[in-house]
Order: structure tokens, then C-alpha cells, then sequence
């Protein structure tokens, strides 16, 4: 397997974060877990991965959470743009990049060797690849659990803030990206970029979330594809305080 580029994105919010703010820092991604900063997390599983080669962490203020991590000759830390979609743009025109690209977010603390390693496995191939966890699995594992559900024919899934960007090629999807940070409030627009007969199948259920992904890959013309992975921890990130409680209680082996 050609090893990868491991994108870990520690970016923070405009202003005062009060998330942060309660655990005595000012950056989100500094936000301790079991005494750890929550970024050293995700950085560590990635750098046990044999599949990564290069781990690149990208925040506005790099200085401040390169004091948190490893010192690893693999680990870069270096500034972001000021959104996620103009980050993975600016990522997409890089020609120093070895592609592909996996990427990640700071706040997933629950990361492990195992869950990227069976994410890397199945995307291979793909030119964009997004990690998802079954709304069955999570709530067998962690029945208390509250989430935003995607919901599809055939099963509702949530996001496990693992993707994969196999080229430069996959810019047209960033820019799409791009587009639901703009609209963020307004899904029907993202929907209707999958022609008529794709808004009403999304709407309705009347299809799969694979096949959904596959409207829009036709659209793009790229090569879209949902990872189910196997173990539901993977949907488990950091968000708001009883996030926090839930991931502390989780690695203390109290949930």
C-alpha cells in the first residue's frame, strides 16, 4: 500500500471559543483529554499508522499547538487558511503534496492505528473516500449517545471525520465543499446540484447513501465512496462538554 499524506485539521473558530474557554485554554484543539491535549491524540495514531507517511497539522496559530505534540521528523505543523474548504484548496494546488491524502479533524480523540488502517484499506481506488459509521453500530455501542443522523434507504449513518482525497483531481469536490459552508443552512441548494431526480431520491429515501454518492460523483467525475467502518467509536468526537464527558469516560473504561 503507497503510504499517505495524513492532513490533521486544528483550526479554531473567530473570537472567544467558550468550549475551550471552560477548560483553560483559548484553542479548541488544546482542550485536555485524560491530562492530553485533545490534537496529540489523533497526531500520535496517525504516526503509529505503518499506511501514513507524512503527518501535516494545519491551525491558525501553529505555534501554539505545535507546544502540544511529539517531536517526530514525519510531523509538520504549518498555518491554515481561514476555512476548511480554502485549506484542502490550497492542499489541492500544493505540488509538493504526495497524494493521496488522508484527513482528519483535532477533536478526534478516540482515533486509532485500527480505524485508519481499515479506512485506508477500503478507499483505495477511490478519488475521494468519507468514513461513516452505522446508526445500528454507535447506538448498540453507546445507546446514550446523541447525533445527527444521515439518513438513507437502507440505514441512517454518521460521519466519522475520516476522509480521503486520492488527487489534485478531487478540487471539484472541495469546491463543493466550499459551497456548503456557504450555504450551510440552506441543504436543499447542495441537493439540487444532484439533478432533480437525485434532490427528490435524497429527500424521499428512495436511495442509498452509496448511490447518492454516486449521483454526485457523476457530476464531478469523480470516484465517490462511503467507508462503513467497523468499529463505532469512530463517529466519537469532541465537540461540546458532554462530548467531552462522554470520550473521558470512554478512555477512563467507564462507558
Amino acid at each position: 500500500m503507497t503510504r499517505c499524506t495524513a492532513v490533521v485539521l486544528a483550526g479554531s473558530r473567530p473570537g472567544v471559543d467558550p468550549f475551550a474557554r471552560a477548560y483553560g485554554t483559548d484553542l479548541k484543539a488544546l482542550i485536555p483529554i485524560g491530562g492530553v491535549p485533545m490534537v496529540r491524540r489523533p497526531v500520535e495514531a496517525l504516526l503509529q499508522t505503518e499506511a501514513v507517511g507524512t503527518v501535516r497539522v494545519l491551525a491558525q496559530e501553529p505555534g501554539s499547538i505545535s507546544q502540544a505534540l511529539p517531536r517526530n521528523e514525519r510531523l509538520i505543523v504549518e498555518a491554515s487558511g481561514a476555512t476548511i474548504a480554502s485549506t484542502l484548496e490550497a492542499l489541492c494546488a500544493d505540488v509538493t503534496v504526495d497524494w493521496p491524502v488522508l484527513v482528519t479533524t483535532a477533536d478526534h480523540a478516540l482515533l486509532t492505528p485500527g480505524m485508519i488502517g481499515e479506512f485506508l484499506a477500503q478507499s483505495q481506488g477511490a478519488d475521494v473516500a468519507i468514513g461513516v459509521v452505522s446508526r445500528g453500530a454507535l447506538l448498540k455501542r453507546l445507546p446514550q449517545t446523541k447525533r445527527t443522523w444521515l439518513k438513507f434507504r437502507g440505514g441512517a449513518y454518521s460521519g466519522a471525520n475520516l476522509f480521503l482525497l486520492g488527487g489534485p483531481q478531487v478540487r471539484s469536490a472541495v469546491e463543493l465543499w466550499r459551497t456548503s459552508e456557504q450555504n450551510r443552512k440552506k441543504a436543499w441548494r447542495m441537493l439540487f446540484t444532484l439533478g432533480f431526480s437525485g434532490f427528490l431520491g435524497a429527500v424521499l429515501n428512495m436511495k442509498t447513501l452509496q448511490q447518492t454518492l454516486d449521483a454526485v460523483g457523476r457530476k464531478l467525475g469523480l470516484t465517490i465512496r462511503a467507508i462503513e467502518l467497523s468499529d463505532p467509536l469512530a463517529a466519537v468526537d469532541v465537540d461540546k462538554p458532554e462530548d467531552h464527558a462522554l470520550v473521558t469516560a470512554i478512555l477512563e473504561g467507564r462507558a
